[in-house]
């Protein structure tokens, strides 16, 4: 998945970071997994590096790289390094993610940002009731979920697409309607590395038919608000390799994909056509995917001559 800087402001980099680097470090308990439930610990290291054409003079940044804690995953551990030092900060913004804040105001011809948590993650450890189509319709609901049922301009869908969605959901209740959309997408669009980029709108991936996992989002989330079923886009991580023994690193990268209500949060990835369990890593959560880049920032100073991204998967139990 994409990340973004722009002139007058930094572009997302990765690659090797230099280990002189300032940690912003949190600890919480393990909380047990539910009975019955299977969770695995996964250490995520998350490498980006800025280059720039000379001295860059200053540097305004925001990661939203520390995953959350939730019913269904604990953070154990998380931190973000920065290179050159920088002072730091956390808040949760309005969307409830994790932002780690930074300026830097001394030259610098390279960014590099570091971050590193060890997860542990599972499915969902209990199904609320499906709700009705009626229920969706209340007005509370429709007030309570407004943002999530509005079109962005990285998620609206032309009509034409929306009506052959209903075709393909049918008569069904809104939980089995969501899975519907999220296969009806996939058997649609083709995963393509590459093939768009951060910019790049719902229709726009639809019209070619390619994309990749933020694209297959977007898309999936235009549909199901377009069907009158809230639903949100989610930022995180995947290991992409079951079969990987523990304690083998894997390459992966940062991975997109979907939440519903249907009386509850149903979440689901249209990329891979599975349910979120234990492979998946939740950062954070928004309209779309401007609301929740991994790393954004504004830099003045020279043009930027690229950004490498590096993200590295280990289970470790």
């Amino acid at each position: 998945m994409n990340q973004s800087q722009g002139q007058r402001s930094p572009e997302p980099v990765t690659g090797p970071l230099p280990r002189s680097a300032v940690p912003q470090t949190g600890v919480l308990s393990a909380q047990p997994a539910p009975h019955g439930v299977e969770r695995w610990r996964l250490q995520i290291v998350h490498r980006t590096k800025f280059s720039y054409a000379g001295p860059v003079r200053s540097s305004y940044n925001e990661a939203r790289m520390t995953p959350e804690n939730t019913t269904r995953q604990t953070t154990l551990r998380s931190r973000v390094e920065v290179e050159p030092a920088a002072t730091m900060q956390a808040y949760r913004d309005y969307w409830g993610s994790t932002v780690t804040a930074f300026d830097l105001h001394g030259p610098h011809r390279e960014l590099a940002v570091v971050a590193t948590s060890v997860v542990e993650a599972g499915p969902e450890p209990e199904q609320a009731e499906v709700v009705g189509w009626d229920a969706l319709s209340d007005p509370d609901v429709l007030d309570r979920f407004g943002e999530m049922l509005a079109p962005t301009r990285l998620t609206a869908m032309d009509a034409p697409v929306v009506r052959a969605a209903r075709e393909a959901v049918g008569d069904v209740d809104p939980r089995e309607a969501g899975l519907r959309i999220c296969r009806f997408v996939h058997d649609h669009m083709q995963y393509l590395s590459g093939s768009t980029d951060v910019r790049t709108n719902a229709m726009q991936a639809w019209t070619r038919g390619q994309g990749v996992c933020q694209d297959m989002a977007h898309v999936s989330v235009g549909l199901l608000r377009a069907l009158g079923i809230p639903a949100r886009y989610v930022s995180g991580y995947l290991h992409p390799r079951p079969a990987a023994g523990i304690g083998e690193p894997v390459k992966g990268e940062s991975h997109a994909w979907v939440e519903w209500w249907d009386g509850a949060w149903t979440g689901y990835d249209p990329t891979n056509v599975v349910e979120i369990g234990t492979r998946h890593v939740t950062l954070g959560r928004g309209r779309d995917y401007k609301d929740v880049p991994p790393l954004k920032g504004i830099f003045s100073g020279p043009r930027s001559e690229g950004h490498s991204v590096v993200v590295e998967v280990t289970r470790l139990a």
